[in-house]
């Protein structure tokens, strides 16, 4: 027979490994309960973002049949009155300069991607297409006389931000991601001025960045469909 001091071992040693079985069950079960948990919060939130594209995609085509109803309305207002016709051409040239229209016509395509990793370059982040270098070239567009532009289908306005958020790039507070294309529409003979030797597009190119540019008789741009807010503009006539 065992003795008292033997048997209070076994009993600990079986205790201990209860213990131990114990907390390995417990530790099991709560990342089951965590992962089901994730899982439930990801797909509620999956079904939610679902649920606001459908009501944004039903919310802008009411508003794009109100649009149209409202240039039928204002086309049937005018056909007849002068003064009303040259208002209606103001309205039409001020939506083409703010951006509120579709339009198309000659221009270039410039294409930016990141450039391929080689271990013999150290700087991997010069490959990268960043929103500055996008900037270089909306800027360098604008100076040669762009009428309008638009990145990966963005149309730029007034009130276009373009920046880096984290390794994501926002344009209209939209993410877009490599290739990036920018269309511009204007005369093409200037515009294509920007693939110049020693110009931004060939700086890129030198630093291993993906760079393409196009020439075309008839480039699309889509219009803005944002909302342009003057917050801290105001008319010197207005009291």
């Amino acid at each position: 027979m065992m003795n008292k001091k033997t048997e209070m071992i076994i009993f600990g040693i079986i205790g201990f490994i209860l213990a131990i079985a114990i907390v390995v069950q417990i530790n099991t079960v709560n990342r089951n309960g965590t992962t089901v948990s994730s899982n439930q919060t990801e797909s509620s939130l999956k079904t939610q973002v679902l649920r606001m594209k459908e009501r944004y995609e039903s919310q802008y085509a009411e508003l794009e049949k109100a649009d149209e109803e409202l240039q039928k309305i204002r086309q049937e207002a005018t056909s007849n009155n002068a003064e009303l016709l040259e208002l209606e051409s103001k309205i039409k040239t001020d939506n083409l300069l703010l951006g509120n229209t579709d339009v198309k016509g000659p221009g270039i395509s410039i294409t930016l991607t990141d450039g391929a990793s080689d271990n013999q370059i150290l700087d991997t982040d010069s490959l990268i297409v960043h929103a500055e270098n996008i900037l270089a070239v909306i800027n360098e567009l604008k100076n040669a006389g762009a009428t309008a532009i638009s990145i990966n289908g963005q149309r730029i306005v007034s009130t276009t931000s373009i920046v880096c958020d984290g390794g994501v790039i926002l344009v209209n507070g939209i993410k877009i991601s490599s290739p990036i294309q920018i269309l511009a529409i204007g005369k093409v003979e200037v515009l294509s001025t920007l693939n110049r030797p020693g110009g931004t597009l060939e700086k890129f190119a030198n630093l291993g960045k993906g760079v393409e540019i196009k020439k075309s008789s008839n480039i699309e741009i889509p219009k803005y469909t944002g909302i342009i807010t003057f917050k801290y503009l105001k008319n010197i006539n207005v009291k």
